[in-house]
């Protein structure tokens, strides 16, 4: 099903993408795709897309476990409008079709932290990284690592066809009206009750 899912999503938004691309490279200097080495699923590392919404070597710049703001002023005057509207994450349908990511899962982490994840973390490399997941859509950006964490180890717990449709409606909500409406610091400290 993802797949298919994703393979019929790429042609369908295989205009846009173009277009996209064809305004990264009038928007800045640099390529159109940025790629991260991340682990997946029993920790086996892929090379993940996206298109590029950050100045050239902005990574360089780019602390461990410190999350990307929308008011960095590394973020090109395009990358604002890619991020908001999660345009930028589009070229990872591909990593779907390669069979390194599924539409939902926790999202992919850098392998940094791998060296900060205790015990109980490492149960979210039991299942392949998702585009979208159930930390994304309760906050996303506002909640820490562990919060994220408790998030994912849930989903891995009690995932179902119906868990993931459930997640997918509520990622078109927060794609259409914003991340700051979808904050939900009640559930995530239910959360880490029950996992830290």
């Amino acid at each position: 099903m993802d797949f298919i899912l994703a393979l019929i999503a790429l042609i369908i938004l295989l205009p846009l993408l173009l277009i996209v691309a064809i305004l990264i490279k009038l928007d800045s200097k640099g390529p159109v795709f940025y790629t991260q080495l991340r682990p997946g699923k029993n920790q086996k590392v892929f090379k993940v897309y996206k298109f590029r919404t950050m100045v050239q070597g902005a990574d360089k710049y780019q602390k461990v476990g410190v999350e990307v703001r929308k008011d960095d002023n590394r973020i090109t005057s395009l990358g604002r409008f890619l991020r908001r509207f999660k345009i930028d994450e589009l070229p990872q349908l591909i990593n779907i079709l390669k069979g390194d990511m599924s539409i939902v899962g926790p999202r992919p982490s850098l392998p940094e932290y791998l060296e900060q994840y205790e015990k109980w973390e490492l149960d979210r490399f039991l299942v392949r990284p998702g585009l979208t997941g159930l930390a994304q859509i309760n906050g996303n950006i506002y909640l820490n690592r562990k919060e994220k964490s408790a998030y994912d180890i849930r989903y891995v717990k009690e995932m179902s066809f119906f868990l993931d449709i459930k997640i997918i409606i509520k990622t078109v909500l927060i794609v259409l009206f914003g991340e700051d409406k979808f904050v939900n610091k009640t559930d995530a400290e239910l959360s880490k009750k029950e996992y830290y």
